[in-house]
């Protein structure tokens, strides 16, 4: 009988999946021909549901940056490098013919000027290194705040302009092209006033520090709407970083600076933001960067618009996955899916402790065992 049951909910599934694929328009990509099946996977994890198997994406958190730069003879800065829009897509493509795309790994290009772009988008400079970027911070005095407007001339917006628009050219049937990161809330108004000082001032200047963070997501939407009409005019998805397409709207909000502040701060500062940032939007994805995080973890959990979690369990002590199985079977419980990053050795444990149910899995393996993971995976019930 449970057999039954269970065969006649994932048909009923699959029929829901046929449904919402009228919403959905063609994408042929020479780099990825098992793409609809993919999505349908995909589709189906944002409803916490398993079509055949987990989803699976062959590689890792910040893979894609691990090796940004190759050829280094043509710069003689860093940020001439990041800044140069031919070398930077030219790079990717030649990257792209190297690989392969099995699974529900997506060839994906995004936009990519450091994490702190948002913030710049309303003045200041960033220090550029090998494979990230700083940004200094712009508000020294609190009369500064009513300077921030959002500036569409800048270099930086600019720049975002000319890496999508060669990218959509030449990535035209090889890959996705996607929109850059995107931090509004609590991270930008941070980087604004520098990560230290905002702390100092949500306990000294409550008052001023909400109108900074009220300054840091009234824009959003429409800089978050821009790019995606300007992707979906080319017959490309809303996908970023995360390399997760959707048909709809797709966002991945965050909130690391909630490492440094009590949960308490973060239901008065930090909770009324995350719930605006992400109304309107069809599919959303927190990204929960380590423990410092997580201690906030049942306040992100309230929010009903966050469907899934992106589990970034940090590195030395934090490693390996298995000591953190009770937190993901607690965000199981809630009814999330969850991202999970494992090594090829932490598989068969992990699938020994843990329900398939919910979970993506990120392997960063070598191609020529792929294929024998995804065996290995399909028989997890």
């Amino acid at each position: 009988m449970h057999k039954l049951a269970n065969h006649l909910a994932i048909n009923n599934f699959k029929n829901c999946i046929m449904m919402d694929k009228s919403t959905w328009w063609n994408v042929e990509l020479e780099t990825k021909p098992d793409f609809k099946k993919a999505m349908e996977r995909i589709y189906a994890w944002y409803e916490n549901e398993i079509i055949d198997r987990v989803p699976v994406r062959f590689s890792s958190h910040n893979e894609q940056n691990e090796h940004i730069f190759a050829d280094r003879k043509h710069h003689t800065s860093y940020e001439e490098r990041w800044f140069d829009a031919e070398y930077q897509i030219d790079l990717f493509l030649s990257e792209l013919k190297k690989k392969k795309f099995l699974a529900e790994t997506m060839p994906v290009y995004f936009p990519n000027l450091g994490p702190e772009v948002y913030s710049a988008f309303y003045g200041g400079e960033m220090k550029y290194k090998e494979v990230t970027s700083y940004y200094s911070p712009i508000v020294k005095e609190w009369d500064e705040i009513t300077g921030l407007k959002l500036d569409k001339k800048n270099k930086f917006w600019l720049k975002l302009e000319e890496l999508t628009d060669l990218a959509i050219e030449k990535c035209k049937g090889l890959s996705l092209v996607g929109y850059t990161d995107l931090h509004p809330g609590m991270d930008c108004a941070a980087a604004w006033r520098d990560p230290e000082q905002f702390c100092l001032d949500l306990l000294l200047n409550p008052d001023e520090s909400k109108q900074l963070l009220k300054c840091a997501e009234k824009d959003f939407y429409e800089i978050f709407n821009y790019w995606d009409q300007k992707l979906k005019r080319h017959n490309h998805l809303s996908v970023t970083w995360i390399g997760l397409p959707s048909f709809g709207k797709f966002h991945i909000p965050g909130a690391d600076f909630a490492s440094m502040i009590s949960p308490e701060m973060f239901v008065e500062f930090g909770l009324p933001i995350l719930q605006n940032e992400v109304k309107g939007m069809d599919h959303v994805v927190f990204h929960l960067d380590g423990k410092g995080v997580a201690k906030h973890i049942d306040q992100i959990l309230s929010v009903p618009e966050i469907r899934a979690i992106q589990w970034v369990q940090g590195v030395g002590d934090d490693e390996p996955i298995m000591q953190w199985v009770p937190f993901i079977k607690k965000l199981q419980n809630a009814g999330k899916g969850i991202m999970v990053d494992l090594k090829p050795k932490e598989l068969d444990g992990f699938m020994n402790e843990v329900d398939p149910k919910g979970i993506f899995l990120c392997i960063s393996a070598d191609e020529t065992i792929q294929p024998d993971i995804l065996k290995k995976i399909e028989k997890w019930h």
